[in-house]
């Protein structure tokens, strides 16, 4: 790739921006570009599709917005910059006792991205999305213009920027509410099962009890798989923070249809009790690709789509019954397919994913029009169960399937800052 090209964590699509800002101070007004040329800003770049691109345009590096500002011990609260990942403000904060609320499946993302994305984690059905544990944030628009926003104060602006895909202007610090723990480890239980209706028993049962739960399944054979639920245990061991491993730049024979079937085959019979106990960091439960750098490589050049949507539970079972026919006949498997029911607490977030129902993630290489198609003919089948797809993962939607998935759209546009756009918001609005 030329050096000027930029690409999202699938790798697939890629963008050329036409300048990359990075922004140091918040303080400072942010760069604008000549010509009526539009800016996006940018943290780790983890997203799955092309809302982390602006296809040339100016990107924001925000990275340089990672200090800390100001910690309440009294009531938990954490504030500072943008740009900085959650692992840094996990590893300054586990030490000390304080968690936050809601994690998603990497660490390696800034806290604007999450709340721009309005990210979820394993414990949706107790305490929702990321969005609803920031307490308030400073946005700074291109005109120079600056507004704290809360759910009190400015509270249009505060809706609209959860979960708005960073199209209302630049957060330039939040104020998080993080929650107490009593160590850094966590009570896990991960059960075998061998069909979904088996998932939906258990995933009823775990509400009840566990703060957190997830699934994996086979993705070859589409009802077997791992049901993992924890909570946080307590133990005064020190965590020992590791360093991770790295991929080489392109790797994809180790993701060979025959190779991933053979791993699926090994990790569930891995499994050999129904039911398995172990107590483990909240690294390796929360965050278990973190441990391989670059994991994305194994996809090879042409990198992978994630398909991640979510339907009401009354259509669960019927849906996953639909989408195992269609990629059956498509033959195009997924070589990762995670599910989690999530629960009735709603976002503030206009255009926030997660709502009430079944999600379901999976990861199909990218092999060009064949598995485009067959993606397609799954988001037909969303929309009839009044679903969604989750724009963080998107790469290829339709605007008509947008417009269709997030009919709230509209009320965004008076609240976008008129100099920030990105590929995604391009694609999906025409």
């Amino acid at each position: 790739m030329p050096l000027n090209t930029w690409s999202s964590w699938g790798r697939n699509p890629a963008a050329q921006p036409l300048a990359v800002q990075p922004l140091q101070w918040r303080h400072l007004p942010l760069p604008v570009p000549p010509d009526n040329l539009s800016v996006l800003a940018r943290g780790m770049g983890r997203s799955y599709g092309d809302v982390c691109l602006n296809d040339g345009g100016w990107l924001l590096n925000t990275r340089g917005l990672d200090k800390f500002i100001d910690f309440d011990p009294e009531m938990g609260r954490l504030r500072c910059e943008a740009g900085m990942t959650l692992q840094q403000v996990l590893e300054w904060s586990v030490p000390r006792g304080w968690f936050l609320p809601v994690v998603p499946g990497t660490q390696q993302i800034t806290v604007g991205g999450a709340i721009a994305n309005d990210v979820h984690g394993k414990n949706h059905h107790r305490l929702g999305t990321f969005g609803m544990h920031v307490t308030a944030f400073e946005l700074l628009r291109s005109d120079g213009s600056r507004r704290l926003c809360s759910n009190i104060q400015e509270r249009d602006w505060y809706q609209a920027t959860i979960g708005g895909l960073g199209l209302t202007g630049q957060i330039t610090w939040a104020e998080l509410q993080m929650r107490r723990i009593p160590g850094p480890w966590i009570d896990v239980e991960t059960i075998r099962f061998e069909t979904l209706d088996e998932f939906f028993s258990l995933s009823a049962e775990s509400d009840r009890d566990f703060e957190y739960s997830v699934a994996w399944l086979d993705g070859f054979s589409g009802c077997r798989g791992l049901f993992m639920r924890g909570n946080h245990a307590s133990r005064l061991d020190p965590i020992k923070f590791s360093r991770p491993w790295s991929v080489p730049a392109s790797c994809p024979f180790l993701l060979f249809p025959t190779a991933m079937r053979g791993f699926n085959g090994v990790y569930l019979a891995h499994q050999r009790l129904k039911k398995r106990k172990a107590r483990v960091s909240y690294m390796s439960y929360f965050f278990p690709l973190d441990i391989l750098n670059n994991w994305n490589a194994l996809y090879g050049r042409a990198g992978f789509f994630q398909y991640q949507c979510v339907v009401p539970m009354a259509y669960g079972r019927d849906m996953m019954k639909r989408f195992w026919k269609i990629i059956r006949m498509a033959n195009y498997f997924p070589y990762l397919i995670v599910l989690k029911v999530f629960g009735e607490v709603r976002s503030p977030g206009w255009l926030s994913f997660p709502r009430p129902g079944l999600t379901l993630a999976m990861d199909f290489p990218n092999s060009g029009l064949p598995v485009m198609k067959m993606m397609e003919e799954m988001d037909e089948l969303v929309k009839s169960c009044q679903g969604a797809l989750y724009p963080a993962k998107d790469a290829r939607m339709s605007p008509a399937s947008f417009r269709a998935f997030f009919p709230s759209a509209a009320a965004l546009v008076p609240y976008r800052d008129g100099r920030f756009s990105s590929s995604f918001w391009r694609r999906v609005m025409t």
